[in-house]
């Protein structure tokens, strides 16, 4: 068992190991004939985690003492405010707005903004409910694995870690890009180039990546010390962007804004995709519920308060850099330090490029505090290695999962163009926040054991109807389907599908401590957003996306599912009084916590 022997034994092995058992600790893979068992159980064992769903108390208990020691409860609401707005001012208003405005949206960009800050509001919500009810570093992993399955659980943990890296390295390509504006350089000129590989992979960044490796010392060291770090960091970032956004206002030009939408109404949503990416972050937030000491009233004031000075700020940041310049004028780099240069202020845009960067280096810091966590929860059900999911003792803190993941972000940073990373980060996130709507709906409607077989089959028609309509009107809108009669028809059936559930099924649960609010009509709306943004995305990300997709199915069906299966038996042999998975019920006494 390794990992689970040794939290549930008391031993603990120190240093880093390297033997097979810290990675590969599982029956299945103790020997080759035990692995080829194995890949003849694949059909069986996978019908058993498709319909495994695991208990809070697992979440909350067994699967967390996998990591040994315990991460170290020092969090209060501040700490999470002020890593919610480190986590999300960054490269995205510094670096995309300058891009979409240009390119995409024009001066409309700012309504762009509003409607993935819509999108992102929404989806806070739903996380906020799930991490003051189950506050553990797994976030968005463990609500799938409870309310979900451990299958989606872990095609949201592959896109989790995807967005994670690729987010990672697209805030320290942009990182690079401003230390080369502050000094008077073009961000060519730190950059090498290698005229042997693909356009998109030529430019390769040595700074992104001594930047990652700097906050991967500051990460590994404190929670506490990078939550102090942080603010002092997001304050001097704010008083930044408080000077942009006053002195952008005194040189502004109302004729700028004339031409306010010249790309129409795709062109809004279109740039809503990308932006999203500026408002990714505040997720990360939520994997510092098990680091926090009153998850109930820190965690929904951190979330909720953060995002809402977030949106509130990205809507006139933008306004400001379209009244400073015309949007065909504006430059994709460094769009606010160009703008002031141009209007005679060229002593500000070292202000804020000197802002940009501190603004970076926080999301970079949140980012890798953050991935670090989800990364330790997956690998405490062995979907993937358990030699991740270690938490150091002395300084509380997951050293090989945050070691592993910036490894990881530094290689694509490195390599890879900006355009690119953002586009294939906005798939991943839109669809990972689509899961936890989802999930939400299901744990308000449904309790095993409680809701009835017509009410059950009733909620799955309705999420289904959800889903599906909202699909078909992301679909229109990606076709470029011309007239408005197939909205007419898509956008009601959405409205009637949730009217339906709201209507005809009862609610099985009430939030012991913190609910979202106008259930089902948020989450549902945050499903239609979602996939109607996804709809929005170039054809491109998605063929990333799909084989991304299929390279974890793949690592899946060969490793993740037989580990993770082999442990859910362990842990099931563990807590036979009923702290088990509804897949292994057949196993042991049936679960007695509702679900």
């Amino acid at each position: 068992m390794a990992v689970g022997a040794e939290a549930g034994g008391g031993v603990r092995r120190r240093g880093c190991a390297c033997a097979k058992a810290d990675f590969f600790p599982e029956e299945s893979f103790s020997s080759w004939a035990a692995y080829g068992r194995a890949l003849r159980s694949t059909a069986p064992r996978l019908a058993d985690r498709l319909t495994s769903r695991s208990l809070e108390a697992t979440e909350l208990h067994e699967v967390r003492a996998r990591s040994g020691a315990d991460m170290k409860r020092d969090l209060t609401w501040w700490d999470l405010a002020w890593f919610g707005v480190g986590a999300v001012i960054g490269a995205g208003i510094f670096v995309l707005t300058g891009q979409e405005a240009k390119e995409v949206a024009g001066p409309a960009v700012v309504v762009s903004y509003v409607v993935s800050g819509v999108s992102a509001m929404l989806s806070v919500f739903c996380y906020t409910e799930f991490a003051v009810e189950i506050p553990v570093a797994g976030g968005s992993f463990a609500y799938l694995r409870v309310e979900l399955g451990d299958f989606m659980a872990f095609v949201a943990a592959g896109n989790i870690l995807l967005e994670y890296c690729i987010g990672g390295a697209a805030v320290a390509r942009a990182w690079t890009s401003y230390f080369a504006t502050l000094l008077n350089h073009q961000p060519s000129d730190f950059r090498i180039h290698a005229p042997a590989l693909s356009p998109h992979y030529s430019e390769l960044d040595p700074i992104a990546v001594v930047v990652i490796t700097l906050i991967c010392a500051l990460a590994v060291l404190s929670t506490k010390g990078s939550s102090r770090f942080n603010y002092l960091l997001s304050i001097l970032h704010l008083a930044v962007v408080a000077f942009i956004i006053v002195a952008g206002l005194t040189k502004a030009d109302t004729s700028n804004m004339r031409d306010f939408a010249p790309f129409g109404a795709r062109g809004i949503f279109a740039a809503s995709a990308v932006l999203f990416f500026a408002y990714i972050g505040f997720d990360a937030v939520s994997t510092m519920a098990e680091e926090t000491r009153n998850p109930a009233r820190d965690i929904p004031v951190g979330l909720v308060g953060s995002m809402a000075v977030t949106t509130a700020l990205y809507c006139v940041l933008a306004v400001t850099l379209c009244l400073m310049q015309p949007y065909g004028a504006i430059d994709k780099d460094a769009p606010f330090s160009v703008a002031f240069a141009d209007r005679g202020m060229d002593w500000a845009k070292y202000v804020v490029a000197f802002g940009a960067l501190k603004g970076m280096t926080t999301v970079l810091l949140v980012s890798a505090v953050g991935q670090a966590r989800y990364l330790t929860h997956i690998a405490r059900t062995h979907m993937m290695p358990p030699w991740l999911a270690r938490v150091h003792p002395r300084t509380g803190t997951p050293v090989n999962a945050t070691v592993v993941m910036l490894f990881a972000t530094a290689v694509i940073a490195f390599f890879t163009d900006l355009g690119i990373l953002a586009n294939l980060l906005s798939i991943s996130t839109l669809f990972i926040f689509m899961l936890v709507a989802v999930a939400l709906l299901v744990r308000r409607y449904y309790v095993t054991g409680e809701t009835t077989a017509a009410n059950r089959n009733k909620l799955v028609a309705c999420i289904a109807a959800i889903l599906a309509t909202s699909v078909a009107t992301a679909t229109c809108w990606g076709l470029n389907v011309d007239g408005w009669v197939p909205y007419a028809v898509t956008v009601p059936a959405w409205l009637a599908s949730t009217v339906c559930l709201w209507a005809l099924v009862p609610q099985a649960r009430t939030p012991k401590l913190w609910g979202a609010p106008l259930v089902p009509w948020l989450p549902s709306a945050s499903i239609a957003i979602n996939i109607f943004l996804l709809g929005s995305i170039d054809a491109k990300s998605f063929e990333r996306f799909g084989i991304w997709s299929a390279a974890l199915l793949v690592y899946y069906l060969f490793v993740g599912l037989h580990a993770s299966y082999d442990e859910a038996k362990a842990i099931a042999a563990e807590a036979r009084a009923g702290k088990v998975e509804d897949g292994d019920a057949g196993q042991v006494a049936p679960p007695t916590n509702g679900k």
